[in-house]
């Protein structure tokens, strides 16, 4: 049996479900708590960090929506792996988000090339249509299979001396740092849309399958667009999380 050890902040305005959820969660991620392993009753748990039960109840149902754990008739809850990847809408980039939980990604670039901006890019980027622009498509991995197909669009100023191996080996946002650009701000868009024949070939779904998508612009501390990407995620492992806070 499980143990499991966290603390709960009363005074946020956090529901403490949410918060108990999430430690659990992250247990998981972390590989404290590994594919197998059975957590305590429910009454059990709600008894130790003195909760209610319908509380603790509704933290093991989140885990279970979203994968983590499963109910067994007499085993109780058990641990069934990652599950989706939840990514926080923050400033970060998907492969920092996945090296953190333990997700292995690796990276295949597709396209490596000079472009001229069209209308939609070079809106974006704050440069003339037909400027050059790096563009770049990369397939990104998680533990070995395919979760999002990556367009991005960069000015060359920023980007000319980003090579395919810097792009395999590390995410995008390390190679901003690594050269003295310092991502500041993002305007994102999330959507959905069902996958073409190209796009369930290499995400590995079949054609039609939903995907989750998001358009997002990228700036520096200067007010620089330094980045637009247009990408598509495979909804049935990856999702975007929010907390939202009434003030």
């Amino acid at each position: 049996m499980a143990q499991l050890s966290f603390e709960l902040d009363r005074s946020s305005p956090v529901p403490l479900y949410y918060q108990v959820s999430r430690q659990i969660e992250a247990a998981i991620e972390r590989g404290d708590l590994a594919a197998g392993a059975r957590l305590e009753n429910e009454t059990g748990l709600a008894r130790r960090y003195g909760l209610s039960r319908p509380t603790m109840r509704r933290a093991i149902q989140e885990l279970v929506d979203k994968g983590l754990v499963v109910r067994k008739r007499g085993i109780g809850t058990q641990v069934v792996g990652h599950g989706q990847v939840k990514r926080q809408l923050q400033l970060t980039s998907l492969f920092d988000d996945l090296a953190r939980s333990g997700q292995k990604p690796t990276t295949k670039v597709l396209t490596h090339e000079i472009a001229a901006a069209d209308e939609m890019v070079a809106e974006q980027l704050g440069v003339d249509v037909g400027a050059n622009v790096l563009h770049i498509e990369r397939l990104r991995f998680a533990e070995g299979e395919p979760l999002a197909l990556m367009h991005n669009w960069l000015p060359v100023q920023v980007a000319s001396t980003f090579t395919v191996e810097q792009l395999e080996s590390g995410g995008l946002y390390a190679l901003f740092r690594s050269t003295g650009v310092n991502t500041r701000i993002a305007s994102q868009r999330i959507g959905a849309r069902n996958a073409d024949a190209a796009q369930a070939r290499l995400l590995g779904v079949r054609k039609g399958a939903a995907l989750l998508t998001a358009e997002r612009a990228t700036y520096d501390d200067n007010g620089r667009a330094v980045e637009f990407g247009r990408h598509l995620y495979r909804s049935d492992k990856y999702s975007f999380e929010v907390m939202i806070v009434e003030r």
